[in-house]
C-alpha cells in the first residue's frame, strides 16, 4: 500500500487566488467542520484497467473531471475536508449472494485503508468521536452502506456486519431491492408499491442500531413508508439529493418530502451533480447547488441543509467543482448569495453535527 502523499498547507491568499476566490472564503473554510455526506472514492480503485491509488494526489485525469477522478485522500485534506460520510457501494447489478461477498470485502479494505493512513484518518460513529478526532489534527471516516442491496443475502441483515462502524445506511440504490422501490428509472415497479415489510424492518433494525436511514434513493412511496415506521425520536437523513423546487427529475425530492426529514431535525445534502441541478439556461457552476440549498432554505429553514457531493459516484459536477480541492469555491458562491458566515458553517458541517448528536452523541 502507498504511503499517504503529504501536501502542506500553504497560505489563504495563495489559496484563494488560485482557486479564483475571496481570502475570506479560504479562511472561513478553514475556520468551519466540513463534512461531505457522500463521498464515493472507494469505487474508483476497484474499476478495471484504472489503476486509481486513493494515497496519491490525483490531477483530474484524462476525463476532465467528469464522473470519476473527483477526490483522493490528500485532496480530501487539502480540500478542507474534516469529515465524510465515505461510502461502501457494491454494484447493484450482482448477484445477491455475489453482492454480500464483494461487500465483506470491500469493508475489509477499507478498514486497511484507513489503518494504513497512520492515524490521520479515522473512524469515527458519534459526535464525541468526531470531536476526538478532530481535536488531534485527523479526518473522521464516517462508514456508509450505499444501498442496503449488499445486505440482500447476508444471513442476518444489517446485525451480520462485521463491527459497529456503519452510521448511516441507503436503504436501496439503483436498483429494487428486497427492501424497496428505487427511484431510479431501472425500476422494475411503478404505481404505488415502496417498502417491503422486509424494508420495514430494516427500517427498524437501523433504529435499534441507531444508525441514520438514509431515505437517498428511495422512490416516493417507499420514502413516506420509511418515515411512517421510523423511530420518531430520530432524525432522518437523505445525503445526495437535489430537489424538485429547483429542477423536476426522479432523482430529487419535493417540498412534502423536504419538509418531512426537517420534522425530524434531519438535514439534506445537496448533490453536486449537474443532470440532476441544473435549470434551463443557468450557468454551469456552483451556484447551481446554491439554487438548491436556497429551496430547502426556503421550504424548511438553514438548520436542514448540508454538502452532500457524491463525488466519484459518476456524476458530473458543475465545472468549477470538478476537483474535491475546490469546496471554496462552494463557499463563495454562498457568500455571494448572501448566506451570513454562520449559515455557511451550518451548512458545511454544523447542520450535520446537530444531526449526529441527536442519534449519537
Amino acid at each position: 500500500m502507498s504511503a499517504l502523499a503529504v501536501v502542506p498547507e500553504r497560505g489563504v491568499a495563495e489559496v484563494a487566488a488560485e482557486h479564483g476566490v475571496s481570502e475570506h472564503a479560504v479562511a472561513l473554510l478553514r475556520a468551519s467542520d466540513v463534512i461531505d455526506l457522500h463521498l464515493d472514492t472507494f469505487i474508483p480503485p476497484r474499476l478495471p484497467l484504472i489503476r486509481y491509488d486513493v494515497f496519491k494526489r490525483h490531477a483530474r485525469g484524462f476525463l476532465g473531471g467528469r464522473f470519476f477522478g473527483h477526490l483522493d485522500l490528500p485532496r480530501a485534506l487539502e480540500g478542507g475536508l474534516t469529515g465524510g460520510m465515505w461510502s461502501l457501494t457494491t454494484n447493484p447489478f450482482r448477484r445477491r449472494k455475489r453482492r454480500w461477498v464483494l461487500f465483506q470485502r470491500n469493508l475489509a479494505r477499507m478498514r486497511q485503508v484507513i489503518e494504513d493512513t497512520g492515524g490521520r484518518f479515522a473512524f469515527a460513529r458519534t459526535k464525541a468521536e468526531y470531536d476526538a478526532a478532530r481535536a488531534r489534527g485527523a479526518h473522521a471516516v464516517f462508514l456508509s452502506i450505499q444501498g442496503a442491496n449488499a445486505l440482500e443475502a447476508a444471513p442476518e441483515g444489517i446485525a451480520s456486519v462485521p463491527d459497529d462502524l456503519v452510521v448511516r445506511v441507503t436503504l436501496v440504490h439503483l436498483t429494487n431491492a428486497a427492501y424497496g422501490v428505487t427511484s431510479s428509472p431501472l425500476r422494475l415497479w411503478k404505481g404505488k408499491r415502496g417498502l417491503t415489510e422486509k424494508g420495514r424492518d430494516l427500517v427498524r433494525a437501523l433504529n435499534d442500531k441507531r444508525v441514520f436511514v438514509d431515505l437517498a434513493h428511495v422512490n416516493r412511496q417507499g420514502f413516506f413508508d420509511a418515515v411512517e415506521v421510523h423511530d420518531k425520536s430520530q432524525p432522518l437523513i437523505a445525503t445526495h439529493t437535489g430537489v424538485n423546487g429547483v429542477r423536476r427529475v426522479w432523482r430529487n425530492l419535493d417540498d412534502d418530502q423536504v419538509k418531512a426529514i426537517a420534522d425530524t431535525g434531519g438535514t439534506i445534502g445537496v448533490i453536486f451533480a449537474q443532470n440532476f441541478l441544473r435549470k434551463k439556461g443557468a450557468p454551469n457552476d456552483a451556484g447551481m447547488v446554491v439554487d438548491h440549498m436556497q429551496h430547502v432554505i426556503d421550504v424548511a429553514g438553514e438548520d436542514f441543509v448540508s454538502i452532500g457531493s457524491d463525488y466519484d459516484g459518476a456524476i458530473v459536477p458543475p465545472k468549477d467543482l470538478r476537483n474535491g480541492v475546490h469546496y471554496s469555491r462552494l463557499v463563495q458562491a454562498m457568500l455571494d448569495r448572501g448566506f451570513s458566515d454562520a449559515r455557511v458553517q451550518k451548512i458545511l458541517g454544523g447542520n450535520f453535527l446537530r444531526t449526529l448528536a441527536l442519534l449519537r452523541p
